[in-house]
């Protein structure tokens, strides 16, 4: 279910008309965990499997194309999900490999793939493995290791990375 602004179909009802109380969200069931982005959505049904919808200018939805959804599209290229995030313009996932993939927007390089360029597939940031948890912010990434150790990337204007400096890193550090 969901409720609120629906400019670009975040709410996956079909529409782009806002709402003030919960509809339901097109075609899904048995799903186990949501994740809201600013002008995104994700859900994670039983079995890990990732399904998208709303904004997609910069390929946050991760389908393969630039075109923004108003009900639930099925992200093939990841299966067994165990963790998900929407952050402002991009999207994290760890598979069940524990391998971090991130697709949207990468201007300061919060997609993690020492580059800036953005994608509209998943990536598989290179060598970051061990990886139980993600969240997605505005311009950064962070992840939780197996081992507890907390990891960055992306955006560090303000010190958001946690690292003691305000340099912007491409890389989780």
């Amino acid at each position: 279910w969901a409720w609120g602004s629906n400019q670009y179909g975040q709410l996956g009802d079909g529409t782009t008309t806002n709402r003030s109380t919960p509809v339901q969200v097109a075609s899904l069931a048995d799903v186990n965990f949501i994740s809201a982005g600013s002008y995104h959505s994700l859900a994670l049904k039983n079995g890990g499997v990732l399904w998208a919808w709303g904004f997609n200018q910069y390929g946050q939805l991760g389908d393969g194309t630039l075109t923004s959804r108003y009900t639930p599209v099925h992200i093939p290229t990841l299966e067994k999900v165990l963790s998900v995030s929407a952050g402002n313009r991009h999207t994290l996932a760890v598979d069940g490999n524990t391998d971090v993939w991130a697709w949207g927007d990468n201007w300061y390089g919060q997609l993690g793939d020492g580059s800036t360029i953005n994608s509209s597939s998943p990536v598989k940031i290179p060598d970051f493995t061990g990886v139980s948890s993600v969240s997605a912010g505005m311009t950064h990434s962070l992840a939780v290791k197996d081992d507890g150790s907390l990891w960055a990337w992306g955006s560090n204007f303000s010190g958001q990375l946690g690292d003691g400096t305000t340099v912007t890193r491409t890389s989780p550090v």
